[in-house]
């Protein structure tokens, strides 16, 4: 087994507790939940609607996962945490397909939360093989 490196990533967003933004281990990258924080300005407000959230949420994930020198296209697995299902999750999948090349979408589980941190609507984390 290869030794565990904790990665906080200088251009993601500020985290809102107790974490790293990467652990990578035996060629694998597992990538902290990120939410629609601002990387910038951590003291702005999340932005309203699941569109413009699930926008930042991504493009959060990739400025994590360009700090360790990946992309979006080595993500094997993510997981979504909607605030509301029903309402927010056909306009999520929209946007999130769209990050994916077609014919390369990652596995993926999505769950219904009672609540994120921030009043986030959307959180996702993700697996990616390092390459």
């Amino acid at each position: 087994m290869s030794d565990i490196l904790f990665h906080m990533i200088p251009d993601a967003p500020e985290p809102v507790a107790p974490y790293s933004h990467i652990v990578e281990c035996d060629g694998w990258y597992f990538v902290t939940g990120q939410l629609a924080t601002d990387p910038d300005d951590d003291s702005l407000p999340v932005p309203d609607g699941i569109e413009a959230q699930t926008h930042k949420v991504m493009d959060n994930l990739k400025r994590a996962l360009a700090g360790v020198g990946a992309s979006l296209e080595r993500v094997v697995f993510a997981r979504v945490f909607l605030t509301d299902f029903e309402r927010d999750y056909a306009a999520m999948n929209a946007i999130y397909e769209s990050y994916f090349e077609q014919g390369r979408l990652p596995g993926r589980t999505t769950v219904g939360v009672t609540h994120l941190a921030r009043s986030g609507l959307i959180e996702i984390d993700l697996i990616a093989r390092k390459g």
